[in-house]
């Protein structure tokens, strides 16, 4: 039996014991291995937002067709087609040297004809002002009120005749009484074949001048100018007859298609496709069209032209028919196929830059219809392009590319990646399979490890058919091991560069071959990464 004493000295002694060991440990740092699984990705990818937008459609078969129309020329030839401001001037001067003008007596009472100048030999007989304004200023020498009516012979709205009544104060000390008004035109029909009708470009104005009938008698002199002006601001037509002389439109339109950006290299084949560039013509006039240019270039600098006898030959465009709501425009279409030029190989160009240069020439043989071109509110000249693709493709070790930017840190003295693999699982109802290999880089995108995924994505050939949506579909698992090498340089690593090796197999023969896309194809996609993760504290 322990006394008192050796019971307090093995109380010490365990208490010491307790201190050394907890003085121990804050000496030692503790250290645990975890295991890590992080989602990446979830998605889906698929055509169905493509369809029935008029790009994607979908055939008889259930397989994607592609009918690609877009407009690279679309001119409305009447908003070019303006009067230009232009100020009409009368005045009236006495022909001898002076006479006196009694009360409510007429002055002036005559018409006359100002001509219009418009550029490039147009020829005008009749327009529409859709917008405009008339500015008239009037003029009054005399030393008592004078009443002006101004009259546009052939300017006419709602069927009545333009005709304005004005008055304007007396002249005081020599300077002459000044009346001015701003009259809209909008919806005027003017008629510029003067007098006789057989001229253009030519407006006629008529001024009565009256002397107010209770103002006293005046002296009128020959130094006294009775003037009208009337200016036409911001004339804008919406229809015009006459002749619009021989215009010229050439441009050369380019598009860029940033998703062809992510080629690298490898063929796509395209069969049965065809290029159609539809020239609509809905002005009444004779036209002509040439195809001067069509070509792309892809992401390495290749360009390919297309050829054909059609490119750089001119064809002809009879005018439009019809009138106003019932106006039905010619067209002419310049047709490429295989057949007849290098459609394919330019389609396969895989080209992201674009190019297409076009001439449109009006009348190229003169005035031949005496000027009796028209043009109404409605009238274009059209360049279209349409692109017949069956979505029917082959692919040959197509290679797409692409880079993204990543930053994942981690401090060695605290935790950090022991083992690691991205995952990849993926649901494919496409034709096609793909090999992924993943190249990291560092800032100066300088590449520092290339990681080749375990398998393929397989081809949808190769799966079985869902009886939930009659789609062929095939599950792949693709494995990128992260060795401890690439794990050390995670600080290092600034660029993740995906490169895929795109094949369309034939099931039984495994040899490329050319494949259908069916609707509502999709490719369902989880990423995950799987770390081994040391924490030290």
């Amino acid at each position: 039996m322990l006394n008192v004493e050796d019971k307090m000295s093995k109380k010490i002694a365990f208490i010491l014991l307790l201190s050394i060991l907890f003085a121990s440990c804050r000496k030692e740092k503790t250290t645990w291995d975890s295991d890590w699984v992080v989602p990446l990705v979830n998605d889906t990818l698929s055509l169905k937002e493509l369809e029935n937008d008029s790009t994607l459609t979908i055939d008889a078969s259930m397989n994607y067709t592609v009918d690609l129309t877009r407009t690279i020329a679309n001119i409305r030839l009447i908003d070019s087609l303006r009067i230009p401001d232009t100020t009409i001037v009368q005045d009236y001067v006495l022909g001898v040297s002076s006479i006196t003008v009694p009360p409510g007596y007429t002055i002036v009472n005559q018409i006359e004809e100002h001509d219009i100048s418009m550029p490039d030999n147009i020829q005008l007989k009749k327009v529409r002002v859709d917008e405009g304004v008339i500015r008239v200023k009037i003029y009054n020498p005399i030393a008592t009120t004078a009443f002006f009516t101004v009259e546009l012979p052939g300017v006419t709205k709602d069927g009545v005749e333009f005709s304005e009544d004005y008055s304007a104060p007396p002249a005081v000390g020599g300077n002459p009484g000044i009346a001015v008004a701003d009259l809209d035109i909008s919806g005027s029909w003017l008629d510029l074949s003067g007098e006789f009708g057989n001229t253009y470009n030519v407006l006629q104005s008529k001024v009565i001048v009256t002397s107010s009938s209770t103002g006293p008698s005046v002296v009128l002199t020959s130094a006294d100018v009775i003037k009208v002006e009337a200016t036409f601001k911001d004339v804008k037509l919406d229809y015009a007859k006459g002749y619009f002389g021989h215009q010229v439109y050439q441009d050369t339109v380019s598009s860029t298609f940033d998703i062809l950006d992510v080629v690298e290299s490898g063929s796509l084949d395209l069969p049965g496709t065809n290029l159609q560039f539809e020239i609509e013509n809905g002005l009444k006039l004779n036209a002509r069209a040439t195809l001067l240019l069509v070509k792309n270039t892809n992401k390495l600098g290749n360009t390919v032209n297309l050829s054909s006898p059609a490119v750089g030959n001119p064809i002809y465009i009879d005018p439009a028919t019809g009138s106003w709501n019932s106006l039905s425009p010619s067209t002419e279409l310049i047709e490429f196929t295989p057949a007849n030029s290098n459609l394919e190989s330019f389609l396969e160009n895989l080209g992201k830059d674009l190019s297409f240069g076009y001439k449109l020439e009006l009348n190229p043989w003169g005035n031949v219809t005496g000027g009796y071109d028209e043009i109404f509110p409605s009238s274009r000249l059209k360049v279209k392009v349409h692109a017949d693709l069956p979505l029917t493709i082959g692919m040959d070790d197509l290679t797409l590319r692409d880079t993204f930017n990543i930053d994942i840190e981690q401090d060695p003295d605290k935790t950090r990646f022991e083992s690691g693999e991205i995952v990849l699982n993926a649901t494919n109802a496409f034709p096609f399979q793909g090999n992924v290999q993943l190249y990291l880089l560092d800032e100066n995108g300088q590449l520092l490890h290339s990681v080749t995924g375990s398998s393929p994505l397989q081809s949808s050939v190769y799966g079985s058919i869902d009886t939930a949506d009659g789609l062929r579909k095939m599950k792949s698992e693709v494995i990128f091991p992260l060795t401890a090498t690439v794990l050390q340089d995670l600080k290092s690593i600034k660029q993740a560069c995906v490169r895929v090796k795109l094949n369309s197999p034939d099931a039984s023969s495994n040899a490329n071959t050319a494949v259908q896309i069916p609707a509502g194809a999709f490719v369902s996609v989880k990423l995950k990464a799987n770390f081994r993760l040391k924490t030290v504290i």
